[in-house]
């Protein structure tokens, strides 16, 4: 398969209850940094690597995030996107977790396929048909980009190795620890455990399943030192939008 065929899968389906009441009338993904909504930043971002084509995910207030991108929906105002939703919201009732809203989705996804949290700001980071390239080339479950700890997760995620392996660190291991940016490359066979299409609206975390690959050395990693924000509190994203455009 051509890199840039490639879908990539927003998550977009989150309550946002640490950002109320912000989120009561507006889905976090459409929250605006420095002008632009958030999910904004990735769907152009993908788009100049080459992936055009989105699944995104929803529950809260899920329509607004469809009417926010149209019918057609462009990006810069003159590349078209496609973009295709799971809405785990009417169909169920509410989001599914991460793990469970990725199975939901993956009839809409290809055996390999990008991942990234609709609420993170990461405004340089290049989704690269190179970077796609290695990972199909590898017998890897996931790539995951890692950054340092935020003063919100001191303690980090996962581990890696001096050979770039994600690794599930025992608690009393010393060595460092990064936090998961939400960026992965991910092969659909990581999700096995779960109903393909999950019929059922399975809620499920992403962590336990990443965890189990990651004691087989199934899953890869590397640092990202760019710019990197979860803004996961009114306070993030007003100290974001105190920092002027370039």
């Amino acid at each position: 398969m051509t890199p840039s065929l490639i879908k990539a899968m927003i998550l977009a389906a989150g309550r946002g209850e640490r950002m109320r009441p912000l989120t009561d009338s507006c889905p976090k993904p459409l929250l605006k940094v420095r002008g632009k909504a958030l999910i904004d930043w990735h769907a152009q971002a993908l788009a100049r690597g080459g992936f055009s084509q989105l699944v995104i995910n929803t529950a809260w207030l899920g329509t607004e995030i469809s009417s926010h991108f149209g019918l057609q929906p462009k990006q810069d105002g003159s590349e078209k996107l496609s973009i295709s939703y799971s809405h785990e919201g009417a169909d169920f009732g509410g989001a599914l977790e991460t793990a469970g809203g990725i199975a939901r989705a993956l009839p809409l996804l290809g055996e390999v396929f990008w991942v990234l949290a609709g609420d993170v700001f990461v405004p340089d980071f290049e989704f690269s048909p190179a970077a796609v390239q290695r990972f199909m080339a590898s017998d890897k479950l996931a790539h995951l980009w890692l950054v340092p700890n935020p003063p919100h997760n001191p303690h980090g995620d996962f581990g890696l190795s001096a050979d770039g392996l994600a690794l599930n660190l025992p608690a009393d291991d010393a060595a460092p620890r990064y936090t998961y940016s939400t960026i992965g490359l991910y092969r659909r066979a990581l999700f096995d455990a779960l109903p393909f299409g999950n019929p059922q609206g399975l809620a499920a975390p992403l962590a336990p399943l990443l965890r189990t690959a990651m004691d087989r050395q199934q899953v890869s990693a590397e640092i990202y030192t760019g710019a990197w924000t979860d803004v996961g509190t009114p306070a993030r994203l007003a100290e974001l939008n105190q920092i002027p455009t370039n």
